[in-house]
């Protein structure tokens, strides 16, 4: 059964799962019915980082257009640019063994593309969430609903994957920004 997480709260996802390996991290999201002059294109992005915090190249930020990590372990599965449908919307596939040893955490975002062009924020979006499945047997394994109030953000670091005691774990993050995808860029050293 699933650690249902608030925010700020967090899992041991070795202790849930002993031998874990294979995760599916999906992200979730709709678009509530208003008038902002445009459709709604969300976009998950994961940057790994090391121990300072920073990604360790550029190569490390992962999104539609860089799919991979340079070690192989973190998939980018697509951009979906509506949204619709059940489901997760975009999926990451992580190989925890094959992670590389520099990386300290991996963190999950979600922004509005054209946020401020199309005056969209994540006020506009309802059940969204971030979810953390086994991919050998898709046991879910730990989920996060965001439930605050975004009116006033345009991204969302949805929740974060780190290393600890020689597993690895994950906390349930929920930070909202008005800097979109380049502020997160700017926090974790990424060139743009």
């Amino acid at each position: 059964m699933a650690v249902s997480l608030a925010k700020g709260g967090r899992v041991s996802l070795s202790k849930e799962a002993p031998g874990l390996n294979n995760i599916k991290v999906g992200l979730a999201w709709d678009a509530n019915a208003t008038d902002t002059g445009g459709a709604y294109d969300l976009d998950a992005s994961v940057f790994l980082l090391g121990s300072d915090g920073k990604v360790v190249s550029d190569a490390h930020f992962i999104f539609y257009n860089n799919k991979t990590s340079p070690c192989g372990s973190v998939v980018h599965q697509g951009d979906s640019t509506t949204g619709e449908g059940d489901g997760d919307d975009e999926v990451v596939l992580i190989e925890l063994n094959k992670v590389a040893p520099e990386i300290e955490k991996i963190v999950f975002t979600v922004t509005i593309n054209d946020a401020d062009t199309k005056n969209q924020n994540f006020g506009q979006v309802s059940n969204s969430l971030i979810r953390i499945s086994n991919q050998d047997g898709n046991a879910e394994l730990a989920k996060y609903e965001l439930d605050e109030d975004y009116s006033a953000e345009t991204a969302i670091n949805f929740g974060e994957l780190y290393r600890k005691d020689g597993g690895w774990n994950f906390k349930a993050a929920g930070d909202g920004f008005k800097d979109g995808l380049a502020g997160f860029c700017k926090m974790y050293g990424v060139s743009i």
